[in-house]
């Protein structure tokens, strides 16, 4: 075929293949606020604005999900080795599904075949530095633009019918940490996001950008500064902590529309492992704030783990739903933490209604005064202090779920890990990592001997069900290794999850037994999703370097 032939077949073939994938129809603030109408589509990163991650579509079940066969598999273009993840939970809706392959290409594909209708391509700048890998999240949408954030501090603006760029905004200086890697969260007409970069140094913020032209609406800063609420709480005598105080975001906030109230959990105070320099409780850092999004004004907030030196963050989904509290309905937030406690507040008020651990823990006794502030024992020392969990946490940034027809939150854990904390002091230099001491993992041996209990020789993972009512856990799936995976809950009482060995599962959500797995040949780091097409259900999971679809026979 001569090269005039081609161009004149891929013109009449390709390009209309492409923009005749899905329709053109908008995808509104209204549409958003639908989604339990629309169980077909996976419109936000945590599939509705509550982030329960629960899906209603019921067509595969615990008696047919045996049948489940791979249908499709679309392998990612990684650069960057194994700090390349892919952890991007897609979206699907209007016949395409959109992801980002890693660090930060958007690409379109067809969700029955897998085929890619367009790709943009995104170079980051060369002075970015990200703590924790070279990952993306997702993407959010509105309209026919797609938002993503990029790891040297930008968010862009997306045509997602032609996968032409609209526009570009930079949120900070690359070279001093800012990046993002959480999936944007679009409510009305405003884009929200916030920066990553608490390990160097950087002041965090969540902040709203018009969705037309990305013009900063206002912000909320996650270390306050002089004259802002919160601020009495970084009380170095020199007052010049606050500058350096971390307060990352990298998980998607959640969002009632009937209180118009959003959540966002909010990372780790700066350095890390000593907090000398900073005393004080270090608002809002290791916290969940609820703001008004119109306005970015704080209404609440709650802090989990005051003055943090373990690195615990509290990045973790804000999970909504109205439950029965003590033989009456309460609107509720519940929040996995990453010190692991499971905790139940009230989204309104912002009253601490529960914390109760869900794996072993020292470094509080499990005792909350009256307004939910914990009973901390232990802290990083000079000659080391041996503490559960470790770094890493109980759980991580990876999604959770609820679901409405049991009751039960599923959380993705790591079991009952430890590490030696040791205090070290932190020097601040622009651009490099300002935390202090790196913690390290006792021997096995030597860790039952200090907490006089049996410490498993390797770590392990699990998916938990906790009963949010009691804090108890109703049943408990153990993996060999442990698991960076996200949860997916159905209506039909099936649950999805994976962990870094690479197999994929499906769970019974009541009882926690086995019904199915797939080896997927990566470890899964991303939250997987279900989407409808052509009445027939489909589950999606990407693990290591590709994205997998599967379906009944």
């Amino acid at each position: 075929m001569t090269l005039k032939k081609f161009l004149t077949f891929f013109a009449a073939t390709a390009l209309p293949l492409c923009f005749a994938a899905g329709s053109h129809a908008q995808v509104s603030p209204e549409r958003l606020l639908a989604t339990a109408n629309t169980p077909g589509d996976w419109l936000l990163y945590h599939g509705n604005y509550n982030g329960q991650r629960y899906s209603t579509l019921s067509q595969i079940t615990p008696r047919n999900v045996a049948n489940l066969e791979l249908k499709w598999i679309w392998q990612v273009r990684s650069r960057g080795g194994s700090s390349e993840k892919f952890e991007a939970t897609p979206l699907v809706f209007d016949g395409v599904m959109y992801t980002v392959s890693p660090p930060n290409d958007v690409v379109a594909l067809d969700p029955k075949t897998g085929r890619v209708f367009w790709t943009y391509n995104y170079t980051p700048d060369q002075n970015a530095r990200v703590c924790c890998g070279r990952v993306n999240r997702g993407v959010a949408v509105h309209g026919d633009t797609l938002f993503m954030g990029a790891i040297d501090g930008h968010l862009l603006a997306i045509d997602r019918i032609s996968g032409k760029l609209k526009w570009n905004i930079t949120l900070g200086d690359p070279a001093l940490g800012y990046a993002i890697t959480v999936a944007p969260l679009v409510i009305g007409d405003k884009v929200i996001v916030g920066p990553a970069g608490g390990e160097y140094g950087i002041r965090g913020f969540i902040a709203a950008y018009d969705v037309n032209t990305g013009a900063e609406i206002w912000r909320f800063n996650t270390v306050p500064g002089p004259g802002e609420a919160g601020f009495e709480s970084w009380q170095d005598p020199a007052q010049e902590a606050w500058k350096l105080g971390g307060g990352s975001i990298w998980t998607t906030g959640t969002y009632d529309p009937k209180l118009n109230l959003m959540y966002w959990g909010v990372g780790n105070p700066g350095p890390d492992w000593n907090g000398d320099s900073r005393p004080g409780d270090n608002l809002y850092t290791d916290s969940v704030v609820a703001l008004n999004p119109d306005t970015g004004k704080l209404v609440w907030h709650y802090q989990f783990t005051p003055h943090d030196e373990m690195d615990y963050d509290s990045t973790q989904v804000p999970v909504l739903a109205d439950i029965a509290w003590q033989g009456k309905p309460r609107q509720v937030l519940m929040l996995a933490n990453r010190n692991g406690v499971f905790y139940v507040i009230d989204r309104t008020t912002g009253e601490f209604l529960l914390g109760k651990p869900f794996v072993a823990v020292n470094w509080m006794d499990g005792n909350f005064d009256a307004k939910g502030r914990p009973n901390r024992v232990l802290s990083p020392t000079a000659e080391g202090t041996f503490i559960m969990p470790n770094n890493q946490g109980a759980t991580n940034w990876y999604s959770p779920s609820f679901s409405p027809a049991t009751g039960l939150f599923y959380v993705p854990t790591w079991m009952d890990t430890y590490s030696v904390y040791t205090k070290r002091e932190a020097q601040y230099i622009p651009g490099q990592t300002y935390v202090g001491a790196y913690p390290t993992m006792a021997v096995p041996a030597l860790a039952a001997r200090l907490t006089n209990q049996r410490i498993p020789e390797d770590g392990t993972g699990a998916i938990q069900a906790i009963d949010p009512r009691t804090g108890q856990i109703v049943w408990r799936h153990v993996m060999s290794d442990v698991t960076d995976s996200g949860v997916l809950s159905t209506a039909s009482n099936l649950v999805f999850a994976g962990g870094r060995e690479g197999i994929f599962y499906a769970l019974d959500a009541k009882t926690g037994a086995e019904l199915w797995k797939q080896r997927l040949g990566g470890q899964v780091a991303s939250g997987p999703i279900s989407f409808q097409l052509d009445g027939k259900q489909y589950i999606a999971v990407s693990a290591g370097a590709g994205l997998f679809v599967f379906g009944l026979r």
